[in-house]
């Protein structure tokens, strides 16, 4: 391969052995009437992509789909059944806690244990000691083993000598969920500052916001299966109509509550748009009279809400016809979810929290932001500017 930091996968395919259920003492003692079931689950199933230097590059899917397989196929931590995996140059990777961490080690003992196995020199390392040890917020107990290390200060000693002994591939899992907020944070801004030094990153996250804040090429996995492979924000919306197919797939039809009709219109009936009134209309059924909380949300796929409404209710039995008008649609143009839930006075789900209705809106595209801003939600606002006194 010609340069360092390129990823190639070529037509990977993985396969585990599915559960067994263990059979009886009979069976072990006499193996010829014990029949082994010799089925596979299939993992990754023909995946295939190249990634060039210094490409930073979001993987996303929900839990099983292989995201996690695929990075420990790519780390040489597995062996893939068929295809063929290459990388040039050291590959830093943060795959789960304890990647490439020793316990009976100590941290400093860690860091440099790493360093030879990226390849580095014990000279290089120590350069960059003081940096990993003041990141890692580890100073007072850099000389402890790591197995009385919590799990946060193991995260971040992975976390920080992945990132600080400047590897040519970067690859992290959802690993950094486990750390707080603030840590996240910091994180984020490393890994900026590694690709702005050349670095390729691989990033697996289920914060679909850091996806497009971190990344400008997505890939989306399904059952082992690579579904898209296209810029971060195509890839999205694509990742985004999927999630709101599967939530709608819950069964919320055999409760006390349900909805069965949703629609989100201008008042004239034409698609709502951005900053015009609109209307949010449903029907519900109840097999028993009701009073408490209703609220309404609109996301960009997820459950998380980019705006919720809410309003107390009186429900009788039978079916409910229900209509809220809001002022202002604060998105760009987009394809949005509405969720809908009520909850009780004694705080019970009577209608949980779910997806009931997709809608377009029209209107400006959202404005472009820099990368190192993680954009929360597609929040569409007017703006008017001067320079030097004269409007632009």
């Amino acid at each position: 391969m010609s340069s360092d930091g390129t990823v190639r996968a070529t037509r990977i395919w993985k396969r585990f052995h599915e559960d067994q259920r263990p059979g009886t003492l009979r069976d072990k003692l006499h193996p010829s009437t014990f029949s082994l079931d010799k089925r596979w689950r299939w993992a990754l199933r023909d995946v295939d992509f190249t990634v060039n230097p210094g490409e930073s590059v979001g993987l996303m899917g929900i839990n099983g789909s292989g995201k996690s397989t695929l990075l420990k196929v790519l780390t040489r931590v597995m062996a893939p059944h068929t295809g063929r995996v290459d990388i040039a140059g050291r590959v830093g990777a943060l795959i789960e806690v304890r990647a490439g961490i020793h316990p009976e080690l100590s941290g400093r003992e860690n860091v440099y244990l790493y360093g030879s196995l990226l390849g580095l020199n014990r000279k290089t390392v120590a350069k960059r000691f003081d940096a990993i040890i003041e990141f890692a917020e580890l100073n007072r107990a850099i000389d402890r083993q790591v197995k009385f290390y919590s799990t946060g200060m193991q995260m971040r000693l992975g976390f920080a000598v992945a990132a600080f002994l400047e590897p040519d591939v970067l690859l992290v899992d959802e690993v950094l969920a486990v750390g707080d907020a603030a840590f996240q944070q910091r994180c984020l801004d490393r890994m900026r500052e590694v690709l702005q030094s050349g670095t390729t990153l691989i990033l697996v996250s289920h914060d679909l916001a850091s996806l497009e804040a971190m990344c400008s090429r997505g890939l989306w996995l399904a059952d082992g299966v690579l579904q898209a492979d296209a810029p971060m924000r195509e890839v999205l919306a694509s990742y985004r109509s999927a999630l709101d197919a599967y939530s709608s797939s819950g069964s919320y039809a055999d409760g006390a509550m349900r909805v069965i009709e949703a629609s989100v219109e201008r008042e004239d009936g034409s698609m709502p748009a951005t900053g015009k009134p609109f209307t949010v209309t449903l029907r519900l059924k109840s097999d028993e009279s009701n009073n408490g909380r209703l609220f309404l949300g609109i996301s960009s796929g997820t459950s998380s809400a980019i705006l919720v409404v809410s309003t107390y209710l009186e429900l009788p039995d039978g079916e409910t016809r229900i209509v809220c008008k809001i002022d202002d649609l604060p998105v760009a143009r987009g394809r949005y979810s509405l969720w809908c839930g009520m909850v009780s006075m004694s705080d019970r789900d009577v209608l949980p929290w779910h997806h009931c209705a997709t809608f377009d809106a029209g209107g400006p595209e959202l404005d472009e932001a820099p990368r190192a801003v993680v954009r929360l939600s597609p929040i569409q606002v007017g703006s008017s500017w001067t320079y030097d006194g004269f409007e632009v």
